[in-house]
């Protein structure tokens, strides 16, 4: 239904004005950010079929919900038809204020203090990727944010991570302790054993620096797994 034939207390700008955010829907959030349809698809039918999965025949793009919509870059989103580039520059906009929205909330409190907004920050990074990639945040002495830096990239199932090469980045950032960090394309967030093994292999190296490793989080599409949590440091 086009937005003129809802009532005026339905349509998704005056509900968010009159109720709060929290009662519009992910499509009704996203049809404010896009504003209007094209000819033969209004606002909400285009921000719902931007949240959908991609059908197996490849008729339409979508990002499946908006844990996947998160992870899109301006070029996935170009697969939307009526998404020209103002909509894209938008929604790209949004989502990297998300990011470092969260990044100065990490920059100025403990990490320990909010250990689902590291899960989270890491999760709008990560999840979505296609390839398996490893991060590193790394954190002052009172185990604030620095930096986060993608360090490896590899496969589908599997990452070559250089103990080496975090040592370097952890002795230019001047860090006094690191949380890793790689997402598992395939879903789930259970750790193997070779992320067991990585993980000793990098607090026993990082160690000679002097440098604490206080994690190991892994992450897909909707969840986190802290490897710290589950009593496997």
């Amino acid at each position: 239904m086009p937005l003129k034939d809802l009532p005026p207390d339905a349509r998704p700008r005056e509900k968010l004005l009159s109720r709060g955010p929290g009662a519009l829907s992910d499509v009704e959030l996203l049809a404010i950010l896009l504003r209007t349809g094209i000819a033969g698809k209004g606002v909400l039918q285009m921000a719902h079929e931007l949240l959908q999965l991609k059908p197996k025949n490849g008729a339409e793009a979508g990002f499946d919900g908006i844990a996947g919509l998160l992870g899109a870059t301006a070029d996935d989103l170009k697969r939307i038809k009526g998404l020209g580039p103002a909509k894209r520059a938008e929604i790209v906009a949004v989502l990297e204020l998300a990011r470092r929205a969260m990044a100065q909330r990490l920059q100025e409190r403990t990490v320990f203090d909010t250990p689902d907004a590291v899960k989270h920050y890491l999760q709008l990074h990560l999840a979505a990727r296609k390839q398996e990639v490893f991060a590193v945040l790394f954190l002052d002495v009172q185990n604030r944010l620095i930096a986060l830096e993608e360090m490896f990239t590899g496969t589908l199932t599997q990452t070559s991570v250089y103990p080496r090469e975090v040592v370097l980045r952890a002795l230019h950032h001047q860090a006094s302790s690191v949380v890793l960090s790689h997402n598992h394309p395939s879903g789930t967030v259970l750790p193997s054993r070779a992320d067991e093994m990585l993980t000793q292999t990098l607090k026993t190296t990082l160690a000679l620096i002097d440098v604490r490793v206080l994690d190991h989080v892994i992450v897909a599409p909707g969840e986190a797994l802290s490897l710290a949590e589950r009593g496997l440091m």
